[in-house]
């Protein structure tokens, strides 16, 4: 009469009944979600006001993300998934976040430079923190003391709990 199937998490498992229902797995996982997305990878991108802002990303309306030329930050993009958010945060000048983005083309090759260890990915605009949320609010908040943005400060693309997405955007509304 049941089935139970495996949701791409580690140890979750729900039942399904055999006739159609419609499940809000919120439910059963707790998991706010986002534009109906309950298993997406969440990041975090910096960007020099001064070289590429947020005004003007949302102007462009979609860019494809290049000049990454740390391993860690590459790797971080070849794991960007459609539909996956992040955060865009304006280093040097603001050191804040300032809004959402999503990843609309997987990684492919950089057409900025010839070496193909090189990767870019396409995103597009979601939305502008109503606040932005300074460097300073996310080292002074408990729940934010381990995220990447402060552990390792110089990484230009790094990966975010969903709790940690969470609290930026509830700092940021």
């Amino acid at each position: 009469m049941y089935d139970t199937i495996q949701i791409s998490c580690p140890s979750m498992f729900f039942t399904k009944c055999c006739f159609s229902l419609s499940v809000d797995f919120n439910i059963f996982t707790g998991i706010k979600t986002y534009n109906s997305e309950i298993f997406m990878q969440h990041w975090l991108v910096k960007s020099e006001p001064v070289k590429y802002s947020w005004e003007k990303f949302n102007k462009d309306g979609r860019t494809f993300w290049d000049g990454v030329r740390n391993y860690q930050a590459r790797n971080n993009l070849r794991l960007m998934k459609e539909g996956d958010l992040v955060l865009f945060y304006h280093s040097n000048d603001g050191k804040e976040v300032v809004g959402i983005a999503k990843v609309v083309k997987e990684a492919y090759q950089d057409p900025t430079t010839q070496d193909p260890n090189w990767v870019v990915v396409d995103l597009s605009p979601v939305e502008t923190l109503k606040k932005p949320v300074t460097l300073e609010t996310i080292k002074a908040d408990e729940q934010l003391k381990d995220v990447g943005l402060v552990r390792q400060g110089r990484l230009s693309v790094m990966g975010l709990k969903r709790e940690e997405f969470d609290r930026i955007l509830e700092l940021g509304s």
